[in-house]
């Protein structure tokens, strides 16, 4: 069902993220502790977006493959420095293509986007919210995968309300049409970091002038919080909001 983490705050090489934790999302690839059912491992692919300069657009690094065999991935992410990171390790959903461009984070901009979990009954449950799409959005999808249409779903909802209500409008209404499915969805633009909880685990931890919203704790830090499952947070570097989405 994949693993995601999100970061804001002072920057720090990628690899004190991806690759050093005790629990890292390298690790997390291989040895998840908290997948729910939703498959064992997390090797059909992986992927890391950041931000080189504050305020600038987003940069991404995706592949197919395992995490823990990309060398090159291993290097650079301990020279890339940044303070606003999302990066996933993917497992994919059966039916579903394994290649880069069905890789999390999906981009646009300044946005970065990644989905944990799958959408039940794909696609044709979900045909009638495809319906709404520009003809033109659903042409230049990724992947045929649901979690690209996801993302073109969020997209197409950015420009006109806050990330945290276009996030939890998808999930009620994919929730609504698809019935069993699982809808961890991760955003950021580099300044706020949006995540929901739909049938999956998540944490939190904040402090010290960054926060970390990870499928998993990265270590055994006391501040790492669960956040309940149906709810939304949304978060800086200095507060964390979290509400619940409605009722299931």
């Amino acid at each position: 069902m994949c693993r995601h983490l999100g970061y804001l705050g002072p920057a720090v090489p990628i690899a004190a993220l991806v690759h050093d934790p005790p629990h890292s999302l390298l690790r997390q690839s291989y040895q998840p502790r908290d997948m729910r059912g939703g498959g064992t491992v997390n090797v059909d692919g992986y992927g890391v977006g950041w931000y080189p300069a504050p305020g600038g657009p987003a940069v991404r690094y995706r592949r197919t493959g395992t995490l823990w065999s990309d060398e090159n991935l291993a290097a650079l992410s301990r020279v890339l420095v940044s303070g606003a990171v999302l990066a996933a390790v993917r497992s994919a959903t059966v039916g579903m293509p394994v290649v880069e461009t069905a890789c999390a984070p999906f981009t646009d901009g300044r946005w970065l986007f990644s989905h944990n979990g799958r959408v039940a009954g794909w696609p044709g449950s979900v045909a009638d919210l495809a319906k709404a799409l520009p003809v033109a959005d659903l042409l230049t999808l990724d992947a045929p995968t649901d979690s690209a249409l996801l993302w073109a779903l969020v997209r197409a909802r950015l420009a006109t309300a806050p990330p945290a209500a276009v996030l939890a409008s998808v999930v009620s209404e994919v929730a609504a049409a698809a019935p069993g499915s699982r809808l961890n969805l991760l955003l950021t633009n580099g300044t706020v970091l949006v995540g929901t909880t739909w049938t999956h685990s998540l944490w939190v931890r904040s402090g010290d002038g960054a926060v970390t919203v990870s499928s998993e704790p990265l270590d055994d830090d006391p501040r790492w919080r669960e956040v309940p499952d149906g709810h939304v947070v949304t978060a800086d570097q200095t507060t964390v909001d979290v509400q619940p989405m409605g009722r299931r």
